[in-house]
């Protein structure tokens, strides 16, 4: 389906950005810690809307 030179292009081209995601996030760390206080209040009130929702349409549905 994929060439071999295709394959170790996606390889090299995944690692590298993994290597250039960390290490961007490594460097603006204090900043997230900063502006980004309590943000996982927010992805608890997303999980728990998820959940109301899935809870209301097994009730409805029987």
């Amino acid at each position: 389906m994929f060439s071999r030179g295709q394959l170790i292009f996606a390889v090299i081209f995944f690692i590298s950005f993994v290597i250039a995601i960390s290490y961007s996030y490594r460097k603006d760390i204090i900043v997230h810690r900063r502006i980004y206080k309590g943000s996982y209040k927010i992805l608890i009130g997303f999980i728990v809307f998820i959940l109301l929702l899935f809870v209301i349409k097994i009730f409805f549905k029987h």
